[in-house]
Formats: C-alpha cells, structure tokens, sequence
C-alpha cells in the first residue's frame, strides 16, 4: 500500500508541474484567448462531418445541464479553494488572501450577470410568433415574453448565446489564475499533493470547458449568436483582468503580493 501511495503522489507531482509550466508558458498566457476564438470561429463550419445523433447535439445533454449551465459555480468553487492555498500558505496574510477571493467574486458576478443582459436584450428586440404551416404568423397583441408564452407561442428576439459566453470567460479566467503556481512552484513554495489535486482538479476543468465549447459551437444553430457570446466573454475577460485588476484600486491581479522577494529583486535591477 505504501508503494501504491507513493506512486500516486509522484504522479500527481508530475502531472501538476507538467500542467504548471503548460498553463504558466509565455504562449499560453499571450496566446490562449486567440485560441477559444479559433475554436468558435472556425468549428461551426465542421458541422458537415458531425455526428447528429451525438450526445452534444441535444442541449440538453448531461454536460450541458451539470457543468454549462453551472460553469460560474464550478468555477468559483474550485479555483476559490486554489487561490485561498496558493495566497495564504506562502504568506500567511488573510487579508491578502480575502483580496484575491474577492477577484473571484467580482469575476462570478460578471459571470452571472451579463447573461441577464443577453436576455433583456431579447426582451427588448423580440416579437412574438405562432407557429404555422409553413412559416410564423406574428402577434402584435402580445407584446412581453411572458404573455406570449403563456399563450403557447414563440418569442423571437436577438439572442446571444449565454453558452458561448460563460465558458469562454470561465476559461479565460482559469488560465489566468492557474497560471501563478508555475511562479510558486519556482519560489521553492510548500506544495503538498492536497494543493496539487486541487490545481490538476481546476487545469481538468479547463479542459472539459475547451471540449464543450468545441461541441457546443460545432452544434450551435447560429454562427452569430455563438460568436457575439464568445466575444462578449472575451471582452470581459479584457476589462477586468487586463485592466481593472491591474490598478491601484483594484483586487489586484493572480499573483499580487504573493512573492514579495521577486518583486525586490526587479527593483534593483532597476
């Protein structure tokens, strides 16, 4: 047993250092966005060579209803419990460590809120429709999403896919932050297999958010609607930690006053 256990934490070390310098390399960190907009860009025209009996095809799939549709929860609760070890074990300072959450917190709010938007701005562009051989027949009487529901009917409006938006901000913000324990892992930092279970557990997350984006692009009904979500996430993404998080009145950015002796050393050279 003993030899077992030692296998698994030399592999579990491994992996997360192999995952580390992955996520915490100059292309990932300058190139990764360029890539999530690839992968929606370029996957609808696969649509030719999907499989329509897929498990993707239908959007109410297992991963779209457990980890889509949850993916700001998934994300904030994972990545919280990395931030608040990577933060508070080299530093012992809480209040440095309640900083970096709340960056989380701000990026979560983000994450949920915007959504909302998506769907007051189809509100405010939609009309309402009743089905019909061989087309739609539009009801002016009915003029809210509510009441044209309520009668059954269709409401059609500017819809920009939520989907698309939350795992391309999720996904952006998880490289962002996974991509100090390469910094840590360099200072010499104590990394036990607990925090590195923890930070392969966020890096796996990564990985399935890349899958469904993948999927639900390439079976997205609207090339528009995927892409305008994507970019809407990207953008965020830019405002929050590409700005805002890098100024004074701010959370601070992943990493901020983690490694004090860094930060002296790029002083005196300058």
């Amino acid at each position: 047993m003993a030899a077992i256990s030692n296998c698994m934490c030399a592999l579990v070390c491994l992996c997360s250092e192999i995952c580390a310098r992955i996520l915490g390399s100059v292309c990932m960190r300058r190139g990764y966005h360029l890539w999530l907009a690839a992968v929606v860009s370029v996957t609808p025209f696969l649509q030719e060579l999907s499989n329509p009996r897929s498990i993707f095809s239908n959007a109410n799939n297992f991963f779209n209803v457990k980890f889509v549709h949850c993916s700001c929860g998934w994300t904030f609760l994972l990545l919280s419990g990395f931030v608040l070890l990577v933060s508070l074990v080299p530093t012992g300072r809480p209040l440095l460590s309640l900083k970096h959450l709340s960056r989380l917190g701000v990026s979560t709010a983000v994450c949920q809120g915007v959504p909302y938007l998506f769907q007051l701005l189809e509100d405010l562009t939609g009309s309402c429709h009743q089905p019909m051989p061989p087309g739609t027949l539009l009801l002016h009487r009915l003029e809210t999403r509510q009441t044209c529901q309520a009668e059954g009917h269709k409401w059609e409006g500017y819809h920009v896919s939520p989907q698309t938006f939350t795992l391309t901000l999720c996904s952006l913000c998880l490289a962002e932050e996974l991509a100090v324990f390469v910094r840590y892992l360099r200072r010499g930092y104590p990394a036990g297999t607990s925090l590195r279970l923890v930070f392969l557990l966020n890096a796996s997350l990564l990985g399935l958010y890349n899958l469904l984006l993948f999927c639900i692009a390439l079976y997205a009904p609207s090339y528009t609607q995927t892409v305008v979500g994507a970019a809407i996430g990207t953008l965020c993404w830019h405002l929050t930690y590409r700005g805002w998080f890098r100024t004074p009145y701010s959370p601070g950015p992943p990493g901020f006053g983690m490694f004090p002796r860094l930060a002296g050393a790029r002083n005196k050279l300058g």
